[in-house]
């Protein structure tokens, strides 16, 4: 790892106080607490401090703050969790408090340790008291199959887990902490709503006021805040985060990742995901039935995948009857030799019929030029989109309509929305409440500043700015992808500098840079 810059701080981990001092009302946001001083704009973001600590070998702990880095004398209590008889009889059912996850597992001999992560899970003591704890839930950004799950387990876990019989939901995204009222959830309230696609608490984007969200969260005596969004979002809740510390203020603000793109940085996958791949399945099939039963039928599937392609790969490896996959990692090209429409030409006389799986962030820069489209974007600073599903099954039929006694039949299904309404499958159900749990272990734990979520398949406290940082793209020169596409006798087009840097990555992978006749097209196997 780099040196350590300006902005980073060496601490130690967060000590156990077992002794009780002095409380200070103000902190612990009871009945009666000082007034917000609501007329101090938040300050402006600054970067974000990094608190690490070092060990032998190499070895780095990427740590997340805690409350008694800014309140040292804040009063610790033994975890009810010991006396719980569901818990108590498991041995060493706590963390050990050095107990970390590494970011990498594959080493040389040679290696250092590298970077680590806190490992998440329950500890001895806890910072908060269950008669104490006031909770707020809020969804933000885009929907996603497991929000209700995520929901339903953090209301259920506080409850039944730690005694926490306060929680409110905000509405409508983060705008709700200032512009809507919260609505009481108990785990009766939400006993079935994992059931259900979307979130019950609504959404929005945008709205991100962090001095009147601050303001709202100590005027309702809030002291811990879960927030579940995606890069977007935690890059808000980080924003709160140092509000709250730059306040003083005893409350844990906690990221529970959400996107259904998969494109979150650093942790295995983000829920959801697993269920939108397998719902897509659906759309190829149906592309795939009315492209068999057509003369030169060619199906055109459009996927969710805004930056990264990880929906479209999966969904095309999965189903085997895809014969092109076009990601925004791999730009392509229409027109001449090697290009997308000399491919459809060959394939459908080839094999008389074809699918198309195109991810909706693919082709945009050919969209733009072709339709002189200047950039525009929405309220959480997404890029707008055009068609590329339309664009492209336009361009496909404009192509054969030159091509006397060569007719087509192209049918155009677009499951984009259908695919992340649906309620999250079994998988997704056990992961989102695994995440929950995580999560309010660590902010009873006294932690906060943080994101939960499996890396390397543990699970583990993340700082914000190493999941807001970059997003998580495919990387199609990866060894695992050439081995899954050799495995299924699916030819891979790259060009010999990609092949090359593909045996070189052992690091850091990166993206290589793709264009015109070096593109990439995934095909299956002739039927």
């Amino acid at each position: 790892m780099g040196s350590l810059e300006a902005a980073t701080v060496l601490v130690a981990p967060a000590p156990v106080v077992t002794t009780p001092p002095a409380q200070h009302k103000v902190f612990e946001l009871k009945a009666s607490y000082a007034p917000a001083a609501k007329s101090v704009p938040a300050s402006k973001p600054k970067p974000a401090k990094k608190k690490l600590a070092g060990g032998c070998g190499g070895y780095v702990l990427e740590d997340v703050p805690h409350l008694t880095d800014y309140l040292p004398e804040l009063k610790s209590y033994p975890n009810p969790l010991q006396d719980h008889p569901a818990y108590s009889v498991v041995k060493q059912y706590f963390v050990n408090p050095d107990d970390t996850v590494s970011k990498k597992i594959v080493v040389h001999k040679s290696s250092a340790r590298g970077t680590h992560f806190r490992r998440a899970g329950p500890r001895q003591r806890v910072y908060f008291q269950p008669g104490e704890v006031r909770a707020a839930i809020v969804t933000c950004g885009g929907l996603c199959p497991g929000l209700n799950t995520v929901i339903r387990e953090l209301v259920c876990g506080l409850h039944d887990m730690y005694g926490v019989t306060s929680v409110v939901g905000i509405e409508g995204g983060y705008r709700g902490f200032y512009a809507r009222n919260t609505v009481d959830l108990t785990p009766r309230s939400v006993n079935d709503i994992h059931k259900r696609g979307g979130t019950v608490l609504g959404t929005s984007r945008g709205g991100q006021d962090t001095a009147k969200i601050v303001d709202s969260v100590h005027d309702r005596g809030i002291n811990q805040v879960y927030v579940i969004g995606g890069d977007g979002t935690q890059k808000g809740a980080a924003s709160i985060a140092d509000e709250v510390q730059r306040r003083g203020l005893k409350c844990a603000v906690v990221g529970v990742p959400k996107t259904i793109d998969n494109d979150i940085a650093v942790i295995d996958k983000s829920f959801g995901f697993d269920t939108a791949v397998e719902e897509a399945q659906r759309a190829i099939n149906a592309a795939h039935v009315e492209a068999e039963s057509a003369e030169n039928g060619v199906g055109v599937v459009k996927l969710m995948g805004r930056n990264s392609g990880f929906i479209a790969m999966y969904a095309t490896l999965a189903s085997r009857d895809v014969d092109c996959c076009l990601i925004p990692e791999s730009p392509f090209f229409m027109e001449g030799k090697g290009g997308l429409l000399e491919f459809v030409e060959k394939r459908l006389r080839d094999n008389g019929h074809m699918v198309i799986v195109v991810a909706e962030g693919a082709g945009q820069d050919l969209i733009a030029k072709s339709m002189h489209f200047a950039d525009t974007h929405d309220a959480s600073g997404n890029k707008l989109l055009l068609d590329v599903g339309l664009w492209l099954s336009h361009k496909i039929k404009e192509h054969f309509k030159r091509k006397p006694g060569f007719p087509i039949t192209l049918k155009y299904i677009d499951p984009t929305y259908m695919i992340r309404a649906v309620p999250s499958n079994a998988s997704d159900n056990v992961y989102c409440t695994l995440l929950a749990h995580s999560a309010l272990h660590g902010a009873m734990a006294g932690y906060t500043g943080f994101t939960v979520a499996p890396v390397n398949g543990r699970h583990a406290y993340i700082p914000f700015y190493r999941i807001t940082e970059k997003q998580n793209k495919v990387v199609i020169t990866d060894r695992m992808w050439a081995r899954v596409l050799c495995s299924t006798n699916q030819p891979c087009f790259l060009s010999h500098e990609d092949v090359e840097r593909a045996g070189q990555e052992e690091e850091e992978p990166h993206l290589p840079n793709i264009e015109g006749e070096n593109s990439l097209v995934l095909k299956s196997p002739p039927l």
